[in-house]
């Protein structure tokens, strides 16, 4: 191991001004830290996907690990990530479960990571260019927002199963975030979950006898997936989401590092696709990478993977173990609620950001008419059957937002009835700026030098 990650100085310290980068480590015992530290931060929002989803925690643990651990290897070490679950899916794996079962839903899963994996050979030979044109400011900002508004009901009706509970989780949740600083200001959410759980087991509403009855080493739950056709279209949005959050997070890591990391960009989409097909095709929910260890990195300037490859085995070894996951799985309806009101509300207001940050212009009836059409079929979650195929709400405003944008300007340039398209041109791309409040998403300052002492998140 020594031969792949060199020390930087003398593995003590990092000096002012300076980085250690993917290629360096600091000590051992220091870079096991380092790693323990990204499983923390990682912790909470990886655990909320499979809880809300109903797929086993330790499950979703498992291949989190081994998804790092690909995904290191094939971007070549030079990459730091980790792959945390990705809230994209998460409508999707209501919608797929509800009509078709669980294994139909993590069909959906594998589909979209081949079709992810797929975009990653095509950016690796052509560049990301082609990604931005298809996907400009306004509509990835509409795309973010709607998926938040999509998901509020089912916010609701875990709240509705202990409002006291939901509550008190939710308030948790808010002051951890204004309150606290460091990395315990990142972990807002883990501590709110943690405050909700105390709560609810004070209130008899958390079933401790699976706990009891869990083994304490053993393999996680696997599964199998089935592809049902009526499904599929579910979970083909979530693709251009997971696009836009990698190469985010490619530019976020070349932003803070002063590298040129854009060559690496293909091979970080084909390693996420991958992953999440492996984890589709055993049980776990999709991945992607994560904003909380970005946050994490900024704040300790360390950039060394070996800390992720340490993150990967003891996330690893924490999913061998069925009283663990057990645990993590007695999470009641009331804290997943509380929780859920405060994530999905930042994935929607997130996507106003990316308007605001990218400067688009409302006063454009395109920008203006694609975000509002499509904002409002996800959120009501229009239906449309095609034959065995079903799209929601998701699905129909993803494929609006990118069809309103695109016919709307080819015509009015064709007509030379508007006066602009409203794309925020010339200013940042969503891609290069995401979001460090969202679990799955981090602001990217325009140099490393802008970036806070200590991030909120």
């Amino acid at each position: 191991m020594g031969r792949i990650w060199r020390q930087h100085g003398d593995g003590r310290a990092v000096a002012p001004g300076a980085v250690v980068l993917p290629e360096e480590r600091l000590s051992w015992p220091r870079t096991t830290g380092l790693g323990l530290q990204h499983v923390v931060a990682m912790f909470g929002a990886t655990f909320l996907v499979p809880l809300i989803t109903g797929f086993p925690p330790a499950t979703t643990l498992f291949f989190s690990a081994v998804g790092t651990a690909l995904f290191l290897l094939l971007t070549g070490g030079r990459l730091p990530s980790y792959l945390g679950s990705s809230f994209a899916f998460i409508a999707p794996i209501g919608a797929a479960t509800a009509s078709a079962g669980t294994a139909a839903a993590l069909g959906g899963v594998v589909v979209t990571g081949l079709l992810l994996a797929l975009v990653g050979a095509v950016v690796h030979v052509a560049g990301t260019g082609w990604i931005e044109a298809l996907m400009p400011p306004v509509v990835t900002g509409t795309i973010v927002a709607l998926i938040g508004l999509n998901l509020a009901p089912a916010a609701r009706a875990n709240v509705e199963a202990a409002p006291v509970t939901a509550v008190v989780t939710t308030v948790a949740i808010v002051l951890a975030t204004v309150l606290l600083r460091g990395l315990l200001g990142r972990l807002a959410i883990l501590l709110g979950v943690l405050v909700g759980c105390a709560v609810a087991a004070a209130r008899s509403e958390v079933a401790w006898q699976p706990v009891r009855d869990a083994a304490w080493v053993g393999l996680p739950q696997f599964a199998a997936p089935s592809f049902e056709p009526a499904v599929l279209g579910l979970f083909v949005p979530v693709v251009l989401v997971l696009v836009a959050e990698n190469v985010g997070h490619v530019k976020s890591v070349a932003a803070m590092t002063g590298r040129d990391l854009d060559p690496l960009t293909g091979r970080a989409l084909l390693a996420d696709g991958l992953a999440t097909t492996l984890a589709g095709a055993g049980g776990g929910s999709g991945t992607t990478t994560y904003a909380e260890n970005i946050g994490v990195m900024a704040a300790t300037r360390v950039y060394s993977t070996a800390a992720y490859a340490v993150a990967a085995l003891a996330a690893l070894l924490l999913s061998l173990s069925p009283k663990f996951g057990a645990l993590v799985a007695t999470v009641p309806q009331g804290v997943l609620g509380g929780a859920a009101t405060v994530l999905y509300g930042l994935i929607a207001v997130l996507g106003a950001r990316i308007w605001v940050q990218a400067r688009v212009d409302f006063s454009s009836p395109v920008a203006l008419t694609t975000a509002g059409v499509a904002l409002v079929i996800g959120a009501a979650d229009y239906r449309w059957v095609v034959g065995d195929w079903e799209f929601g709400g998701i699905a129909l405003g993803t494929a609006a937002a990118v069809g309103v944008f695109h016919v709307m300007r080819a015509l009015a340039r064709w007509r030379g009835t508007g006066t602009g398209t409203g794309t925020g041109a010339g200013a940042p791309s969503p891609l290069a700026r995401q979001h460090e409040d969202d679990p799955e998403r981090v602001v990217v300052p325009a140099r490393a030098a802008d970036l806070p002492d200590e991030p909120p998140r």
